[in-house]
């Protein structure tokens, strides 16, 4: 199985290429367009600055390739908040592929949202075998409105997303790859049961 992950200067890739490891696959990190459209997975990581992220990406014509993927597709933590429509994160356009609007916590909440938090679980195929109370970590100052395409929400004084899907497009905002049980199930299912 080919899979690619997304280079566009986000943090946090090797930690998502060991746990791709510890389950006994070699991720590919590239920007190369073709390397992108030929994996069977694609995996788009990252810790960042909504802004500067999507420069680099429309730099390199990877918008467009990111919106035209066909195989199943994950984007965690940043790679969620840059599918979705807008950020208020530098007043950021995003990929669009999620409906939602990325919005900085309030000023009154502890910021940013770090440590384990519950995310609710829906009956899709995502979270096959996760048990319930499912604990994930997290570290963001943004997050994702709930809306239409959202499977999965947390609590952090108001509801956001915590898991958005349309078509073979999913988005994590925590961490899988530091979500001990729960996140190498998840990562397991998307790489083996879509």
């Amino acid at each position: 199985m080919k899979v690619a992950i997304i280079k566009y200067n986000a943090g946090n890739i090797k930690s998502v290429m060991l746990a791709l490891k510890r389950l006994g696959i070699e991720g590919n990190l590239t920007d190369n367009p073709d390397e992108i459209l030929a994996a069977d997975r694609v995996i788009f990581p990252g810790q960042g600055e909504a802004k500067s992220a999507m420069k680099y990406l429309r730099e390199r014509g990877l918008d467009k390739v990111i919106q035209s993927i066909e195989n199943p597709f994950l984007g965690i933590c940043l790679g969620l908040q840059l599918l979705c429509s807008h950020s208020e994160e530098g007043d950021t356009e995003c990929l669009g592929i999620f409906n939602a609007k990325v919005k900085k916590f309030p000023d009154d909440l502890k910021v940013p949202h770090m440590g384990w938090n519950i995310g609710s679980l829906s009956e899709d195929i995502i979270f096959q075998g996760i048990k319930s109370p499912a604990y994930f970590y997290f570290v963001h100052s943004y997050y994702a409105e709930v809306c239409t395409q959202t499977i999965s929400q947390t609590e952090y004084m108001l509801p956001f997303s915590n898991v958005l899907k349309k078509d073979n497009f999913y988005a994590i905002q925590p961490h899988p790859e530091k979500s001990a049980e729960a996140g190498q199930q998840f990562l397991k299912n998307f790489l083996f049961e879509l």
